[in-house]
């Protein structure tokens, strides 16, 4: 565990258990988003490849244009 995790769960620890309770269910939330976005690029590694190679081949064919963001 890091010390700046450990220094605010040592702070935590001194709030209301109400507010404990509130800050782990949002923290345990943030775990489960984190781990499901993790599995979700892992699983989409090879259609980002496709498309990858895909842009490029259009980038090399002359087939794309330089625009700035304001022009999208």
């Amino acid at each position: 565990m890091t010390a700046s995790l450990q220094e605010a769960f040592q702070k935590a620890s001194s709030l209301p258990e109400a507010v404990q309770e509130l800050l782990a269910q949002e923290l345990l939330e943030e775990i489960e988003w984190e781990s499901r976005w993790d599995e979700t690029l892992a699983g989409s590694q090879s259609l980002l490849d496709r498309l990858t190679a895909k842009a490029m081949r259009e980038y090399r064919d002359g087939k794309t244009e330089a625009k700035g963001f304001d022009e999208l």
